[in-house]
């Protein structure tokens, strides 16, 4: 067995045991201050209460173990050894521990209980809540410390400026490829257009009207996709309006080219 696994395995039993600590001063409490067990362990707020504070305790200690991970040897060099993570793992076993050693000498059960109950939890809270910040705070201060993380975080703001001019220059090539394909498709679909308003000032209602200008949509699919469907949408709607001098009382354009490529009319839901 490797030494991630005896971790994972030491992680998992301190925890296991600070959250059963947890729960049983918990549940002490509430039984000396009168509450019956079926109230405590009922679909109750108590109840409630109790998973909630087990749960987050739980989810801190998983915390606190994922970002131990990612502390950097050089900017931690103390609470990234492998001694301080096995010592930080360990700290409610040997709380404990302190638990037994403090109430050395007492002959009853309830009360050695509680004492290993309340010697881990505060021998947890001093190291994980008071101890630990200190000392990683502590770390920071150091000269070697400084001096890499404030490198770290130049290099860091120096990669996020690079991505972001990377992330640009592909946003202009992008524009710019979009304006020459329009520049290209004006005059490729001008006469398009113009055949499109003529079809557009006739009789609506003709199925070969219709197919003629299902098949000017599909063509622009065909050459440019959406884009430039749209552009041809556009197109003929100034050159009815400069060539006819009034708008379209009905949409008719954008419905016979309804299902064509990703083409959707609007006017459907």
């Amino acid at each position: 067995m490797n030494w991630k696994n005896i971790f994972k395995l030491t992680h998992f039993a301190s925890t296991a045991w600070f959250v059963l600590c947890t729960g049983y001063i918990l549940v002490l409490a509430l039984r000396q201050a009168g509450f019956r067990w079926w109230v405590i362990f009922s679909l109750s707020g108590y109840s409630t209460l109790l998973i909630l504070l087990l749960v987050s305790f739980y989810l801190f200690a998983v915390f606190r173990g994922i970002d131990r991970t990612q502390k950097i040897e050089i900017e931690h060099p103390l609470t990234s050894t492998t001694y301080y993570t096995m010592f930080y793992d360990t700290i409610p076993l040997l709380g404990c521990v302190a638990g037994c050693v403090g109430m050395t000498g007492s002959g009853k059960i309830s009360e050695l209980s509680s004492g290993i109950a309340l010697g881990t939890l505060a021998v947890t809270f001093l190291v994980w809540i008071v101890i630990d910040p200190v000392i990683g705070f502590l770390e920071k201060l150091l000269p070697a410390s400084r001096k890499h993380r404030i490198r770290r975080l130049l290099q860091a703001k120096a990669l996020r400026q690079q991505r972001q001019q990377e992330q640009n220059v592909l946003l202009e090539e992008a524009l710019a490829m979009e304006e020459r394909n329009r520049q290209r498709w004006q005059q490729a679909l001008r006469p398009y257009s113009e055949k499109l308003a003529r079809l557009l000032s006739n009789q609506i209602d003709s199925k070969q009207t219709e197919n003629e200008a299902v098949s000017i949509g599909a063509n622009a699919w065909q050459i440019g996709g959406l884009n430039c469907m749209r552009q041809l949408y556009s197109m003929t709607i100034e050159q009815y309006k400069k060539d006819f001098q009034n708008p379209m009382d009905v949409n008719y354009l954008s419905s016979w080219w309804d299902g064509i490529g990703s083409w959707r009319n609007p006017a459907l839901p």
